[in-house]
């Protein structure tokens, strides 16, 4: 009976892709929640989100993040479970799952401050649980097509960037050269695995959170060391996206440009977008840093009244309503935001 409800639902699964997602805090819907770490996204984390007041949602902002957005868009009744909620079993799996894990790397030594994290390998290792699962459940040859039918949403990188040369001696371009190469092994393994069609977000301007900006004591500019930083990542990922394309019989690598989406929206914050704040964070405790940025956003935090007026929800995350502006341009954005193609072209395709 499983077999035949799947088929019945792969017929109409064309238009309606499951939904695996991989990252970090910019794409964690909650499974920090089931680790032990101090990166949980506890309330005021999730105001927004429609939850009781005092629960969170387990994401790092004040509602949805960029792939409950898309994930709207594409059609799916509700959003992707974390993979470690007791929930995300049976029929639940073939609609998709979030492995993503507040900061989480592409290196597995990056970022300990916080305790505990899923880093990349490990969340793929989750998912080829997930798989098995699902092989057992409606066989190979049909979770096959599941697979090359679904959207693989790989969001990472940000991590390695601001925080990898704080725990390696290695020059930048040294260090460059490693995470490269371990995350064309990791987006190769996926593919083994039945992945076709990956959406890869490169870095946003580091340099411009509030968390790097008070680090660096940076009172009125983003902190150009940083986003240049991001830049190199962003040219090497270009490069290896493309490559694995030529390489990979019948896959698609689209590269959503996340770097120019938040440049945007920062050069035309009030002008576009109708921001009134967009070097500060909206959760924030008093004195903690002139943008808000040295301090997570938690219990004791301050909120500010209009979330929709500010871009950063706290030292590294943005609002929903920025959010918004992104997904929008993943959706149906031109080539100067995702390439080679947008999501809703990588649906026809």
């Amino acid at each position: 009976m499983a077999t035949a409800s799947f088929l019945l639902s792969i017929c109409s699964a064309k238009d309606l892709p499951a939904l695996y997602i991989f990252g970090d805090s910019l794409v964690d819907a909650g499974n920090n929640f089931y680790i032990n770490t101090a990166a949980k996204a506890s309330f005021p984390n999730g105001i927004d989100f429609g939850n009781p007041i005092g629960i969170p949602s387990g994401r790092f902002t004040n509602g949805r993040i960029v792939t409950d957005i898309l994930g709207e868009e594409l059609g799916l009744t509700s959003f992707t479970p974390p993979y470690l909620a007791p929930t995300t079993t049976g029929d639940v799996l073939l609609k998709g799952v979030n492995y993503a894990s507040s900061a989480s790397g592409i290196l597995n030594n990056t970022e300990r401050f916080f305790g505990h994290q899923i880093h990349l390998d490990k969340q793929i290792s989750n998912f080829v649980k997930t798989r098995q699962d699902i092989i057992s459940r409606i066989g190979s040859q049909a979770a096959k097509q599941h697979f090359q039918q679904a959207i693989f949403f790989v969001s990472i990188g940000s991590n390695d960037i601001i925080f990898g040369q704080w725990q390696n001696s290695s020059s930048w371009n040294t260090l460059l050269d490693t995470i490269i190469s371990r995350f064309r092994s990791q987006l190769a393994r996926l593919y083994n695995l039945d992945a076709r069609k990956f959406i890869v977000t490169n870095s946003a301007a580091v340099g411009c959170i509030p968390f790097v900006r008070d680090l660096h004591s940076s009172v009125y500019s983003c902190v150009a060391a940083m986003n240049q930083k991001a830049q190199l990542f962003n040219s090497r990922l270009n490069s290896l996206l493309a490559e694995l394309t030529k390489n990979l019989e019948a896959s698609t690598f689209i590269c959503a440009n996340v770097y120019a989406m938040l440049d945007d929206i920062l050069n035309n914050y009030m002008t576009s977008y109708d921001f009134e704040v967009a070097d500060s964070a909206c959760c924030h405790i008093a004195g903690a840093g002139l943008h808000g940025g040295l301090i997570p956003c938690g219990a004791l935090s301050q909120v500010c009244p209009d979330r929709s007026k500010y871009v950063f929800w706290d030292p590294f995350h943005l609002t929903e309503t920025s959010y918004e502006i992104i997904a929008k341009h993943m959706m149906d954005g031109g080539l100067n935001y995702i390439s080679p193609m947008n999501i809703r072209q990588l649906l026809k395709y």
